[in-house]
């Protein structure tokens, strides 16, 4: 073998899209090997998705040498990565951790395809899948109810799987009727100031409103003002899955232009998915171009999930904890991977326990959907096989009711086990209601439980 790889980053290290050396092939090249080389050695993440063990394999079948692997075999690599980011929560070497190596294995990853993205462009499956809000005005030009039953027609999913890359099998969300938006407008919850924020996600918005209007109802329980925003769009995370950064920083620069205004004025902004709070708060700040960095850190600075901005205030008089029923049992809760992602806990599954007569068990397994993953030909059978193990411990729990505060992940856990789980917002939100679970409380049960 030729001289040994060091450790330390290489002169083509970058994770910044502004930088010019960051789109430079060769310099990506000598991070690959670096980073490789170090994985290699180190064999920590060989459980998280096929990524590693592939890349494993092919360095192992080389010699142990990662610079004679082919680019067949990184294209492998980089493709099997689904961005759950479980691997640098886990990495002892990460720049967040501020090791020498600077080691971001996701980050590598998204610099590849960003790189490969602008040679190839967008196929029709990326135009469709990274762009939820188009998907979402495309399905309502119908009566949704025969869009959501063109997607479940087996002759209409067979040519989506030809055509798009779709696969067959794979449950998708429906569309809503009405938007999450419209909702808001309707009940005058456009707001121009307010304690909180709220980005409702696209999936909110196009898929499933009643998460937003759970949201909503548990936070004014507690007094707390909500301000929801008219024309907000996707986070970006679905076009940035392939690559596709000019997309990701032109819905970002509108979201931060919208956002920006309430966060000058002193509220938190709420992200209901897990998957955008990560992208406000972690990915924006080093991803938007230039001129909006400022806002980018101005809003990561104050993004939370709504678990966590209702724990902060749990101990104020305003706090609600007047719940009218119970599911008076254990509640089977999952923790997102990018909510683990962003290191502030679970304390959707904390206010849980609020409720009286409920016991929390915990899932820490990847649930295998990760984005668009789940929903491709090529990443349908290996989403399934990923997420058994989170399929596997949730049944082993014997709940009723359960919980995550990933919509997709919640798809996924439907489709593999008939158990959709609902989002803690919802299960609070139910909980207040005295018809909301089959158990009444009583108040001297809720006195009990302070």
């Amino acid at each position: 073998m030729d001289k040994q790889i060091s450790y330390a980053p290489t002169d083509g290290i970058s994770y910044d899209p502004t930088e010019e050396k960051y789109w430079s092939k060769e310099g990506l090249k000598k991070e690959i090997e670096r980073i490789f080389e170090i994985c290699h050695g180190c064999r920590m993440c060989f459980k998280f998705c096929d990524s590693f063990p592939s890349l494993f394999s092919f360095v192992d079948a080389h010699g142990g040498d990662v610079r004679k692997l082919t680019e067949a075999e990184i294209e492998k690599v980089m493709d099997e990565c689904f961005q759950c980011k479980l691997c640098e929560v886990q990495c002892p070497y990460t720049e967040r951790d501020r090791h020498e190596f600077r080691l971001d294995f996701p980050k590598l990853v998204h610099r590849y395809k960003a790189i490969r993205f602008r040679e190839r462009g967008a196929t029709l499956r990326d135009k469709m899948l990274g762009n939820p809000d188009r998907a979402g005005k495309l399905a309502r030009t119908l009566p949704v109810f025969i869009t959501n039953k063109a997607n479940r027609n087996k002759l209409n999913r067979i040519l989506m799987e030809k055509f798009l890359g779709i696969h067959r099998e794979k449950l998708l969300p429906d569309f809503a009727s009405e938007t999450f938006e419209k909702w808001a407008e309707k009940t005058g919850r456009i707001k121009q100031t307010g304690e909180v924020v709220l980005f409702q996600t696209c999936y909110v918005q196009h898929n499933e409103p009643e998460i937003g209007k759970d949201t909503v109802e548990v936070f004014e329980k507690s007094r707390v003002e909500v301000a929801c925003v008219k024309g907000l769009r996707c986070c970006g995370m679905p076009a940035w899955e392939h690559g596709d950064i000019k997309s990701l920083q032109d819905q970002a620069s509108h979201n931060i232009k919208l956002l920006l205004p309430y966060v000058e004025k002193g509220a938190k902004v709420v992200a209901i998915n897990p998957t955008c709070a990560m992208m406000l708060r972690r990915e924006y700040p080093t991803l938007v171009r230039q001129e909006d960095r400022e806002g980018a850190k101005k809003i990561a600075e104050v993004t939370m999930d709504p678990g966590e901005f209702l724990w902060s205030i749990r101990n104020e008089e305003r706090f609600n904890t007047d719940f009218k029923s119970t599911p008076n049992g254990k509640i089977a809760y999952h923790a997102p991977c990018h909510l683990r992602a962003q290191a502030v806990g679970f304390k959707g599954r904390d206010l849980l326990r609020k409720i009286p007569g409920v016991s929390i068990t915990m899932t820490m397994e990847c649930s295998g959907h990760d984005g668009t993953f789940a929903m491709k030909v090529e990443g349908f059978e290996a989403s399934q096989r990923v997420g058994k193990k989170a399929f596997d411990q949730m049944k082993q729990q014997g709940a009723e009711v359960w919980a995550t505060e990933c919509p997709l992940a919640a798809i996924q856990f439907y489709q593999h086990t008939g158990i959709k789980p609902l989002h803690p917002m919802t299960i609070l939100a139910r909980a207040y209601r005295e018809d909301g679970f089959p158990n009444k409380i009583s108040n001297q049960e809720n006195k009990e439980g302070l």
